[in-house]
């Protein structure tokens, strides 16, 4: 029996792809895993896993390392809450909010779902989340609701004063919350997994689909589809947006949270029109700065100040945004072509830019010319070096291609990035 014996197993029963962690992780847990058995020989562990559900139990557990804490990316919670906040009940009587945590690891993204609810005056009798875990383990410590320091990072923690009771080993979770959440042990590719359609309103699988092969990818991403009411959210990892609008999901439009609604059925999107409209508004920017002026009323007890005209490069350059603005709308609904032009005409107007490189690079990258995409992504960090979403990008592009190695080394720039802004 090889090594690589193992690798596929675990991509065949979980849809892992070994390149994304590095095959020494997965030999690692194999070595571990034999010393546990008393297993010698490759061969005899091999056996002893195809024999043992326990053991290959045992196996997914070892390669499964949880990297999560409570309020990760605060803007897919924030968005959360706004779209299912107090006007979702208001104009849903009588009816259950309904989510899906995948993969749930240890509870802190479930639990978070439930507290950024309850923090807008959402009735949790009427939230209902399912959290679903591979690792048997990790769903135990979610279930016990109580967590140590690692769980809570950065600076605003007020939240662990609202929602936690200080205990002697950590802060413990009250039932009010830890009861609106079913923890539930399963497998994504599983022929069982989640049985129904359109059963949820939100579904959070985000930083699963960096870790599967492209098949895996799709075929997860159309169980989610399934599982996904016709106006609901789809929310996912800053690498995984490229993706997802391949699949003819469309930008929620809900800044940094990385949220998409799932295919219409009318095949509806924004308008090509639109380009010709903001690149019309561009063009006439310069001209009419001139008369643009704030309206802001002076504040009492200050001595009234004439209101500032936009000198025209400052008008040129809100026109310039818009024109970014209306390509990030059309390659968010699939028209790559006018998004590119849309960027380009930017990029001839304005000079290089980090934002425009990086949509052109995502554009690329939709449509499988993954060498245009590699491109402009370097572009994009050499301009902005530390462009968090560029570097996630190229990470899985690199991974894809089988260079692990370097995408690795972009993720830790980018989590480096992430601490740096928090």
């Amino acid at each position: 029996m090889k090594p690589g014996g193992f690798q596929q197993w675990l991509k065949d029963t979980m849809g892992l792809d070994a390149s994304t962690i590095g095959p020494t992780v997965v030999e690692r847990a194999v070595a571990s895993r034999m010393a546990a058995c008393a297993c010698k020989h490759l061969a005899e562990y091999w056996q002893t896993l195809r024999a043992s559900p326990l053991e290959q139990q045992e196996l997914i557990e070892a390669v499964v390392v949880p990297e999560t804490w409570f309020f990760r990316d605060t803007q897919a919670f924030s968005a959360l809450s706004e779209t299912y906040g107090l006007e979702w009940a208001a104009t849903h009587p009588g009816g259950r909010l309904r989510l899906l945590s995948l993969p749930c690891s240890t509870g802190e993204e479930p639990y978070t779902m439930a507290m950024c609810l309850q923090d807008v005056g959402f009735p949790l009798e009427r939230l209902s989340i399912d959290a679903v875990d591979i690792s048997e383990r990790a769903l135990a410590k979610a279930r016990r609701g109580l967590y140590g320091s690692n769980s809570f990072r950065g600076r605003e923690l007020q939240f662990r004063e609202r929602h936690f009771v200080a205990a002697e080993r950590g802060w413990q979770l009250p039932e009010a919350v830890r009861s609106r959440v079913d923890f539930i042990q399963g497998n994504v590719l599983d022929v069982a997994f989640l049985p129904g359609e359109a059963v949820y309103d939100a579904i959070f699988c985000r930083n699963l689909l960096i870790y599967f092969d492209a098949d895996t990818q799709i075929r997860t991403v159309a169980i989610l589809k399934r599982l996904l009411r016709p106006q609901g959210l789809l929310f996912v990892g800053p690498a995984e947006a490229g993706l997802i609008l391949s699949q003819g999901f469309a930008s929620a439009q809900l800044p940094m949270a990385f949220a998409f609604r799932p295919p219409r059925a009318d095949g509806g999107g924004v308008s090509a029109a639109m380009l010709a409209t903001t690149a019309s508004a561009l063009a006439g920017a310069a001209a009419k700065a001139s008369t643009v002026k704030a309206m802001a009323k002076p504040r009492p007890a200050v001595r009234p100040r004439p209101a500032p005209v936009a000198s025209p490069a400052q008008a040129a350059a809100e026109g310039a945004e818009a024109l970014l603005d209306a390509a990030q709308r059309l390659a968010d609904n699939g028209e790559f072509d006018q998004a590119a032009a849309s960027c380009q005409a930017y990029l001839q107007a304005q000079g290089p830019s980090a934002r425009a490189l990086y949509l052109l690079g995502l554009i690329h990258g939709a449509k499988g010319r993954n060498d245009a995409a590699e491109d402009y992504f370097r572009k994009a960090l050499y301009m902005q070096p530390q462009h968090e979403e560029t570097l996630m990008h190229l990470a899985l592009l690199l991974e894809t291609r089988g260079d692990a190695a370097a995408g690795r080394v972009l993720r830790l720039r980018a989590q480096r990035s992430r601490r740096t802004a928090g």
